[in-house]
């Protein structure tokens, strides 16, 4: 007799597949090819596995709700995905529950549980491990928002790498500028990964000495400020501050103030996203225009598509362009619009 509390995880490794392939075969949903169906079965007719009911329920659309897992909500950007998301799902009629992972002592735990109660889950990139969310798409669809999520599980991000490059690029070359600094954490997220990368790739393309490693801080404001207390102390002070958003870069605008710089005199200062601040601040800032409400409604749209079999989630991950727009705190006299991406 097989052992009937294998997981699909386990069902997964013993078939070669991933774990959302185990759920589709199990389930009878999505599109899976007859060899690897066959193999799925074979795996599990000989170990017992018994699938989630909560799978057997989906097609049903059961519970009328999706989940929405953030590390948090501080800040104008996690607003706009809010608003972004709850609008398709309004339009759905389907209700958003929200989870935020950074008070919470067994986040995965607490995510799984909200797994019992909705259609699916948009994760944001970052949040949860590849495991979790493996064991998480054979429970329900899955969608990760703003990164990449594991094989079988789809994504739809923003393109960050080749905009921060162009950005990059009109500071060294438009501007002549070389002692620039890089605020942010590419490890705590996957966005500001690609957009460090995108930094460095600007000085590779010009055949520069690649820049120091980045001020590792948070994307709130106050961690601008702290950012800009280390770099404006130094005894070589920087020529500009390349930010890996707006609130960070609006932080640092505060903390140039405080050391009595002028913006962009003294020092150059960019970011990415282009909330609504970025234009009403004076300088008004130079950085990346997002479209970040599109963004999670486009999310929100694949989510409910995935929940009723209307989607694939084999599908290729979905990249929306974003748009260097130039203002007044790198320098330039005017407002310009660059199209990347």
């Amino acid at each position: 007799m097989g052992n009937a509390r294998l997981t699909a995880r386990e069902v997964a490794r013993l078939a070669g597949v991933s774990v959302a392939t185990v759920s589709r075969v199990s389930n009878g949903t999505g599109q899976v090819s007859e060899e690897t169906r066959r193999r799925v079965l074979r795996a599990i007719e000989e170990h017992g596995y018994r699938p989630h009911h909560l799978g057997q329920a989906l097609a049903a659309r059961r519970h009328g709700a999706v989940g929405l897992v953030f590390p948090g909500l501080s800040g104008p950007y996690f607003s706009e995905l809010i608003q972004g998301f709850e609008s398709e799902a309004v339009n759905s009629r389907t209700s958003v529950h929200i989870l935020c992972t950074h008070l919470r002592a067994d986040s995965d735990a607490e995510v799984i549980d909200m797994a019992h109660r909705v259609d699916g889950l948009a994760v944001l990139g970052g949040t949860l491990s590849d495991e979790t969310l493996e064991e998480l798409a054979g429970m329900v669809p899955v969608v990760v928002l703003a990164g990449d999520g594991p094989p079988g599980v789809p994504a739809v991000r923003v393109e960050n790498a080749a905009s921060m490059t162009e950005l990059t690029r009109h500071l060294l070359v438009d501007h002549a500028l070389r002692r620039l600094e890089f605020v942010g954490n590419p490890s705590g997220s996957p966005d500001v990964s690609e957009r460090w990368a995108g930094f460095r790739e600007a000085y590779r393309q010009l055949g520069l000495p690649l820049p120091r490693a980045p001020i590792r801080v948070g994307l709130q404001q106050p961690d601008g400020v702290f950012a800009a207390q280390q770099l404006l102390r130094r005894s070589i002070r920087p020529q500009g501050i390349v930010c890996a958003n707006d609130e960070t870069a609006l932080g640092v605008l505060v903390g140039a103030s405080g050391h009595g710089l002028r913006v962009p005199e003294d020092l150059v200062i960019t970011g990415f996203d282009d909330a609504p601040m970025a234009a009403l601040v004076t300088p008004a800032l130079t950085t990346v225009r997002q479209p970040v409400r599109e963004l999670a409604a486009r999310t929100a749209r694949l989510l409910l598509q995935l929940a009723t079999g209307d989607a694939d989630r084999d599908g290729p991950t979905l990249v929306l362009p974003t748009e260097v727009v130039v203002r007044s705190s790198c320098g330039c006299a005017a407002t310009g619009h660059r199209r990347a991406g």
